[in-house]
């Protein structure tokens, strides 16, 4: 059990990749860090699944190419079954047709294997949190592929507010915070953007608000 950080739990993570290498890797570099807490490793999408079901982590790390069940149906899975759990895809495989599927499936960040440490540690505290993280590279993919819908309805100025706070990477508390509004308040708001946007994630209303001209591609996630 990892020790706690300033009074806070640590962040409890399942880590998901066929190669053990990858695996022994992260557990030691994350498990080194006592933010961090590696509550359960698996070696394939099916595992992944049921150790999410079982142990309810706060973050899976996810790799898209795995045996048996693989990524992107392990992240809908756990999205649809554990919804509370949060998924970063953590591959190294920068394909338009998987950074989309990733992000369909209900990813909430995506981070390249050959990522600095660090980013991948932002990435996690940022899924943590329920904001938005994407690789640079991957956001910029998404932009090309993720189509918004043709006759969006019209968002109000509050909920526009919430779209390009949400966008930059704040949580749910710190847009209240920003906005002088209540946590429940921002959360109908959310939901009530995605509803008319017809977008499923945060992610992808992120990427909506890049093409909406409220965000930079640069700024989304770095809140």
């Amino acid at each position: 059990m990892s020790a706690h950080v300033g009074g806070e739990r640590p962040i409890r993570l399942v880590i998901a990749d066929d190669h053990w290498v990858v695996r022994e890797g992260l557990r030691m570099y994350l498990g080194r860090d006592p933010a961090f807490e590696v509550v359960g490793e698996a070696e394939d999408g099916q595992q992944a699944v049921r150790l999410a079901a079982e142990r309810h982590p706060d973050v899976v790390l996810m790799d898209l190419l795995m045996p048996v069940m693989d990524g992107i149906a392990a992240i809908e899975a756990i999205r649809r079954d554990v919804p509370g759990v949060e998924v970063v895809a953590l591959t190294s495989v920068l394909d338009d047709e998987q950074v989309v599927a990733a992000v369909r499936a209900g990813a909430i960040g995506y981070v390249l294997k050959d990522a600095h440490g660090l980013e991948l540690k932002d990435a996690i505290r940022a899924a943590s949190d329920g904001r938005v993280h994407l690789s640079p590279e991957a956001a910029a993919r998404l932009l090309r592929e993720v189509r918004t819908p043709d006759r969006p309805d019209r968002l109000t100025e509050r909920e526009t507010d919430v779209l390009r706070l949400i966008s930059v990477g704040l949580s749910n508390k710190e847009v209240a915070r920003r906005l002088n509004i209540g946590e429940g308040t921002v959360k109908t708001h959310v939901s009530s953007v995605l509803n008319k946007l017809g977008l499923q994630s945060r992610t992808q209303a992120a990427l909506h608000a890049v093409r909406l001209g409220l965000v930079r591609p640069e700024e989304v996630g770095t809140a």
